[in-house]
């Protein structure tokens, strides 16, 4: 059976691999900063990855979640050139807004009832996703499935996923028996709760100059940049129609009545929503050339 390659830490090559797995939707960003700010421009953030050096016999004795959803999707890593591609699981298979074509959805649907090691290695068995992951090689040898566990002079990366999921903020961890709940959380407000926790990380880690990274998986940002494209084409119609007869209407859910009725202060919205427009049309000519480079 064909090994599991290793592939970039590249949130392009993450992007493409969500794309080739089948799933739509979805892409990864690398993120360089927690305020926020920078995580309000990314919204919506479907989940966190956390990469870092990984180093043996590192102690942690936080007790995995027992009273979790049984819904909720966490799979052991069986194999350690499928450990990113595996954060992305976690993370595409515990958010419904996500198209995961049929592949993935088979898997999901098949491990449903599996326990985390059978999980780990109906993923690790998945010709599918094996297919897709190893279109990603870099140009080194392959490691050998059954190569679980480095040696002392592997340089090996790791990666963490967080979620939210049913009221919850949860870190998976394949190396850990079961996922770590850090708090109840809403959609809404899981990135506040999340924060210092992945910050707590990053001044462990940047102490022990031990390398890392912290990418999230969001929204597709041309389908974010198209949908707020329709919502003030419709904006712009009702201003429109308000400026030529001064009748109320409904425009695609905008209502008339509720803007202004003076020419001037009108003329002036028209301008806001059509530099608006201007400006989600640019983001989307610069997401198509990043792709294009991916």
């Amino acid at each position: 059976m064909e090994g599991w390659c290793t592939i970039e830490s590249d949130p392009g090559v993450f992007t493409e691999l969500i794309t080739e797995m089948g799933v739509s939707g979805a892409q990864v960003e690398e993120l360089w900063s927690l305020d926020k700010d920078s995580l309000d421009l990314l919204r919506p953030v479907y989940g966190l990855i956390f990469l870092f050096k990984y180093r043996q016999g590192e102690k942690d004795d936080r007790p995995a979640s027992t009273d979790h959803s049984e819904s909720l999707f966490f799979a052991s890593q069986v194999i350690n050139n499928a450990c990113a591609t595996q954060a992305i699981l976690s993370i595409l298979m515990n958010t419904p807004e996500v198209q995961l074509g049929s592949e993935v959805s088979n898997l999901k649907e098949f491990t449903r009832e599996f326990p985390p090691e059978l999980k780990g290695m109906a993923i690790s068995n998945s010709e599918s996703i094996r297919r897709a992951h190893n279109s990603f090689a870099r140009p080194e040898p392959f490691v050998p499935d059954e190569k679980a566990v480095a040696d002392n002079d592997d340089e090996l990366y790791h990666f963490i996923s967080y979620i939210p999921f049913e009221g919850a903020l949860y870190e998976l961890d394949g190396l850990k028996p079961g996922p770590i709940c850090l708090g109840k959380c809403e959609k809404e407000d899981w990135l506040d709760l999340v924060r210092p926790a992945i910050q707590e990380r990053i001044d462990k880690y940047a102490n022990s100059e031990i390398r890392f990274n912290l990418m999230g998986v969001i929204k597709n940002r041309r389908e974010v940049c198209g949908e707020n494209i329709v919502r003030l084409e419709a904006a712009k119609s009702a201003i429109l129609h308000k400026l030529g007869t001064g009748d109320c209407m409904e425009v695609d859910g905008v209502v008339s009545q509720d803007l202004p009725s003076d020419p001037a202060t009108l003329n002036a919205k028209l301008e806001e929503v059509e530099e608006d427009m201007a400006r989600f049309k640019q983001q989307i000519a610069t997401e198509e050339e990043k792709a294009e480079g991916w």
